[in-house]
């Protein structure tokens, strides 16, 4: 009877509200898809999925809660890039470790980065133009961020770095301090994700020089990618897993990549997360530490390229 209880609660699974933790604040892009991956989840588990924001520490925080709770699948995460392999590299210790400690039960959305500069006090249209007019700015261009370390942050150092272009680092909270600042004209560029940017550049305030994705984003068609822009070898998107903590049953895991593979295909849920700046995806476990090992030495050259380290 001892060995028969935990795979009766396994096949039974879920048979109660499950937390998500998001690790990053609300209102931000992970957290606005993480709730349209809840209300996808919530409709195929039958069982409330509700969303708990967990923030600091570059999101270390909110994946160690879920790294430290019990292998039950009722208290999961969304995780993005930089907490599986960003965040190893620029940390001189991490409270878990993204192999050992974690469950990567599926990638479940990306979102790329754009190029944007304001309207009112950057005169350049395209991303050539814009390098033509940064190697002559006196003092180099000033970019910002939502953070040290970010893809927002990586991307812009890789940039300039490759273009010769001096540059100077102004790291926000979020991208929503980041925006008025260079709508004031404090800060002269910025790379950054969709998600955040997707309004001013809708309302004409910003001009979009280039998208970091292999294809034109969906929605926004007129938009380059990077490589049209005339940046080459410049894809990269932020893209987010849904995990829980290590030792997460099969049974589990096959219920909930069941689960979120049902919500990429929803064309409903998949229209959600474009217009909110993000693209639904489904992997298998397997295929999603398959995506971190093959992207994870770009990373790691990225934050030796940009200096980056947190104490």
């Amino acid at each position: 009877m001892t060995l028969a209880a935990p795979a009766l609660a396994q096949s039974d699974y879920p048979n109660r509200p499950i937390r998500l933790v998001c690790p990053y604040p609300a209102g931000g892009a992970t957290d606005v898809l993480t709730r349209i991956l809840a209300d996808g989840l919530r409709e195929r588990l039958g069982q409330p999925v509700v969303v708990e924001n967990r923030s600091g520490a570059g999101g270390n925080i909110g994946v160690d809660a879920v790294a430290k709770s019990a292998p039950d699948g009722y208290v999961l995460g969304t995780a993005p890039v930089g907490n599986f392999v960003i965040n190893p590299f620029l940390y001189p210790s991490m409270p878990y470790d993204p192999v050992r400690d974690l469950t990567a039960v599926s990638l479940a959305f990306e979102v790329p980065n754009v190029a944007v500069v304001s309207e009112k006090f950057v005169p350049a249209r395209t991303m050539q133009d814009f390098l033509a007019w940064a190697k002559t700015k006196p003092g180099g261009v000033v970019y910002g961020t939502s953070g040290v370390g970010t893809s927002a942050h990586l991307c812009s150092e890789l940039l300039f770095k490759r273009a010769g272009i001096a540059c100077t680092h102004v790291p926000f909270r979020s991208a929503a301090q980041v925006i008025p600042a260079m709508l004031s004209g404090d800060v002269d560029f910025a790379i950054d994700n969709l998600a955040s940017y997707a309004g001013v550049i809708g309302q004409g305030q910003m001009t979009a020089l280039g998208m970091t994705t292999a294809e034109r984003w969906p929605t926004m068609p007129g938009i380059p990618t990077m490589a049209e822009a005339g940046v080459p070898d410049f894809v990269v998107t932020a893209w987010s897993a849904l995990i829980g903590p290590a030792g997460l049953p099969g049974p589990v895991q096959d219920r909930l990549v069941a689960a979120v593979k049902s919500v990429s295909e929803d064309e409903a849920i998949r229209q959600r997360f474009l217009r909110a700046g993000g693209q639904a995806m489904a992997t298998t476990p397997a295929g999603a530490r398959a995506r971190m090992d093959r992207e994870r030495p770009m990373w790691k050259e990225m934050v030796e390229i940009s200096g980056a380290r947190m104490e």
